[in-house]
């Protein structure tokens, strides 16, 4: 009883009965209450696996539309406003890669490598935007290193080297190692204290966040390739594979 509550819970009871009126009436046997369809389930629960597997096939097509539709309507150029985002690369570039990312978060270091190689590779032939997404299931130090971070972007030919070694970094993320990490990479420490105070930080942050909510971005990492979302972590070769994809 308990398996099929959940199970049709989960996929929408109505789905559910359906599809084991249409199985069994295939077969004629057709049920006449809801106790039959429950022992059909506990004996058949593969029916109901496939069935929450097509419910989120067809939840994550869903979203993906509204994504693109999303992506259309805001633009491509709201993602590459040097007010909200670090861009560099040639701004008439045929490849563009956006990446919303957390310091704090372990699939944005987990991507870091490939996002690097990448980056390494067509910096001088790929637009490319970096905004901070500071998530609050990350807590105060994640703000806290985006705030540092957006501070850098004032430092400009030192934010690429700051903002790798942060996603490099192992050690859990906090004022000490943000402040480490900003030193051994050549960042003015005082300044950067002072920047990362300044009203238009905070300010920032707020637009990245209204800016994701907008296209539906809820997680970091999330990229844009081209136009095309594509959230999660990627790994060795992936952003090629979107780039040329897309």
């Amino acid at each position: 009883m308990r398996i099929f509550t959940v199970l049709a819970g989960a996929i929408g009871g109505a789905v559910l009965a359906v599809a084991i009126v249409l199985t069994l009436t295939a077969q004629g046997m057709m049920p006449i209450n809801d106790r039959q369809m429950q022992n059909y389930l506990m004996a058949h629960p593969q029916l109901a696996l496939a069935m929450i597997g097509r419910q989120q096939q067809l939840d994550d097509m869903k979203k993906q539309a509204e994504q693109s539709a999303a992506l259309k309507k805001v633009g491509g150029k709201s993602f590459f406003d040097p007010r909200i985002a670090f861009v560099t690369g040639p701004a008439d570039a045929k490849t563009q890669v956006v990446e919303f990312y957390d310091y704090d978060c372990p699939y944005c270091r987990a991507s870091q490598p490939e996002v690097q190689k990448f980056y390494e590779a067509h910096k001088n032939d790929t637009r490319f935007s970096f905004i901070e997404l500071p998530l609050d299931i990350h807590g105060p130090n994640a703000l806290l290193a985006a705030r540092a971070s957006i501070a850098a972007r004032l430092q400009p030919d030192k934010y690429m080297a700051f903002h790798f070694a942060m996603m490099s970094n192992s050690d859990p993320v906090d004022a000490n190692a943000i402040f480490d990490i900003a030193g051994k990479v050549g960042l003015d420490l005082d300044k950067l204290r002072a920047d990362m105070n300044r009203p238009e930080v905070a300010n920032i942050i707020e637009q990245s966040h209204e800016l994701a909510m907008k296209v539906g971005i809820d997680g970091t990492p999330t990229f844009i390739v081209n136009g095309q979302m594509h959230p999660g972590m990627v790994q060795d070769g992936e952003l090629e594979q979107m780039a040329k994809s897309s």
